[in-house]
């Protein structure tokens, strides 16, 4: 506990903020550990507008790992220096978690302006890391270009990345089956851009023309045109067309309405996890052992 009392949190920041990787994973890894002091660090923090978000998301299985490698490729050789936050689910029995991105991105680990976090999602259910919002305004005071953030491919709950990016990536792939329905999932609703990866598979072009038709603006309920991109992410094609779609994306201004609304979904997430702070699944689980709870309704009153 001493230890974690003296962190020295002003010159940490001008670490990062002069691009030290060492400082930023330590920044990161003390965040995610609520170390004393962090709260009073990001309240802190420098306002930055000029480092944009990227958000990866979509099905598993749909090459969303294998597609932000390649993009963060593209972008290295636009001169930009890029972070990524790799968020890969957790056992719900262990809290354990592979993290497989490590293997998948391991071109990049040792670059120069490349900086990638791996995270278990820790039980959250939306798709990201419980504290996804602190790691990336740390991310945001270093001198990065892009953040780009890869979700766990959870299905429509995975729409929390909607208020955290500034461009919103969804992978798709020609089997992900009934393009109906699939266009019914909160996740269809939240995409800037649409990528249907692995195109060289059979009826990719007929997923193609399908999904572009099913995003008319009779439909889709908008006057702005989503970009249907065609890639084969393993072998880099369609990415330059992809790192297009996304810079144009960018540029395009939010309007002040949007900005007040994902501001006030990240004050909701933050205060409701500061509400549930005392409380998490180990401690109800002890308790319930303990005490042989069979009625759930009448044991969660007492925390009213």
């Amino acid at each position: 506990m001493q230890t974690k009392a003296l962190v020295n949190w002003q010159q940490l920041l001008s670490q990062i903020q002069e691009g030290s990787q060492k400082a930023i994973s330590r920044c990161l890894s003390l965040v995610e550990n609520e170390v004393v002091g962090y709260d009073p660090f990001l309240a802190n923090l420098p306002v930055n507008e000029r480092t944009q978000i990227i958000g990866i998301t979509g099905p598993p299985g749909a090459g969303k790992s294998t597609l932000t490698d390649a993009l963060i490729g593209e972008l290295v050789a636009a001169q930009k220096r890029v972070a990524v936050l790799c968020v890969d689910p957790s056992s719900p029995f262990n809290m354990g978690a592979l993290l497989g991105d490590r293997i998948r991105m391991s071109e990049w680990y040792s670059h120069p302006n490349v900086f990638i976090r791996s995270l278990a999602t820790r039980g959250s259910l939306g798709g990201l890391h419980p504290k996804i919002i602190e790691l990336t305004e740390v991310l945001k005071a270093a001198p990065f270009d892009n953040i780009i953030i890869e979700t766990v491919g959870v299905g429509q709950s995975e729409v929390e990345i909607a208020g955290l990016a500034d461009a919103t990536v969804v992978v798709l792939v020609p089997e992900a089956g009934d393009e109906v329905q699939t266009m019914k999932a909160g996740l269809m609703e939240i995409a800037d851009i649409f990528v249907v990866n692995k195109a060289d598979r059979p009826d990719a072009d007929t997923f193609y023309r399908n999904l572009k038709l099913m995003l008319q603006p009779a439909f889709h309920a908008t006057a702005v045109d989503i970009p249907v991109i065609k890639t084969i992410a393993s072998q880099k094609k369609g990415i330059p067309e992809l790192a297009e779609a996304i810079n144009a994306r960018l540029k395009v201004a939010q309007t002040t309405e949007k900005k007040f609304r994902l501001l006030s979904d990240k004050a909701f997430y933050l205060l409701q996890k500061h509400r549930m702070k005392d409380i998490n699944k180990e401690t109800l689980l002890a308790i319930i052992q303990k005490e042989n709870i069979t009625n759930v309704y009448s044991f969660i009153t007492r925390f009213y």
